[in-house]
């Protein structure tokens, strides 16, 4: 009879692939739940130049997928469960082509898929974990690629499994870069920094597009205020127009009055000229 699986909260491990066959559906959910999304010391304190390249790296290959329309699910810090494995957490991971949905953890035999990618940022601490018993773990759970970024060396490596199962070869650069067959990108350092490439076009990362973003949106705002300066130049200049124009019009009124006056003067001085002329000649005709 199978041992019945009991979460360990000192070792959190996933039950084995024999144990969640049998377990039912509503089983299985309890066991995903109960699987820690947090523990004690498993995040070490990190600074700038651990979390920095990671957020960067997770972000860029999250726009870059969705960008080209890839259903790739990116992940950092996630807890993974392994069936019967030590619960670990790769700074950055991805596993293609899965559904995209908010996750506390990932279950392998509840996602019914295991990592395709991990990318580990090494700054202090033991290099053995991340150089050497990374190496051997990734490759025995049949993770595709592990790139390890050297951050204070500035040094890339990259690994891929072999033709015999199990097993990592390294990957041999090619002017610097490492191709990804899992990601379909070139990863290399440039600078200080870990950049993506596809193609010969380096991919931004998250703080470039912030600040070509923003450039951007200043771009915008300096157009849009000359424009609506021009705006108001115009509505005052019309408005000015408008005035001089109803200027124009009061003074035309005005002068057409005059006219008006004078003309009316004309003829009453003509009548009083016509009937002092037939006085004149009335009187005339007496004499």
């Amino acid at each position: 009879m199978t041992q019945r699986w009991t979460l360990q909260p000192d070792d959190p491990r996933a039950p084995s692939s024999d144990e969640w066959q049998a377990m039912s559906v509503d089983e299985r959910a309890r066991v995903v739940d109960s699987l820690p999304s947090e523990w004690e010391d498993a995040l070490p304190p990190e600074g700038d130049r651990h979390w920095n390249p990671k957020v960067n790296a997770r972000k860029t290959l999250e726009r870059f997928f969705s960008r080209v329309g890839r259903r790739v699910y990116v992940g950092s810090e996630l807890p993974i469960y392994y069936p019967t494995e030590r619960v670990f957490a790769p700074d950055v991971f991805a596993v293609m082509d899965v559904e995209l949905r908010e996750r506390d953890r990932w279950v392998v035999d509840d996602e019914k898929r295991g990592l395709d990618w991990v990318l580990e940022i090494f700054l202090a601490g033991s290099r053995r974990k991340d150089f050497e018993r990374n190496v051997e773990l990734y490759a025995r759970l049949g993770i595709h690629e592990y790139f390890l970024l050297d951050r204070g060396n500035l040094r890339l490596q990259a690994f891929r499994l072999a033709s015999s199962p199990r097993m990592y070869e390294r990957v041999v650069p090619q002017a610097g870069r490492y191709r990804s067959a899992v990601l379909g990108l070139e990863l290399g350092v440039v600078g200080d920094r870990l950049r993506f490439f596809s193609g010969d076009a380096e991919l931004p990362d998250a703080e470039e597009l912030i600040e070509r973003l923003e450039q951007n949106v200043a771009r915008i705002e300096g157009r849009l205020d000359d424009e609506v300066r021009r705006a108001e130049d115009a509505e005052q200049r019309a408005s000015q127009e408008a005035q001089r124009a109803s200027q124009e019009a009061q003074r035309a009124s005005q002068e057409a009055q005059r006219a008006d006056e004078a003309e009316r003067r004309a003829r009453e001085d003509a009548q009083s000229l016509a009937e002092a002329l037939a006085e004149i000649q009335r009187l005339k005709s007496k004499l």
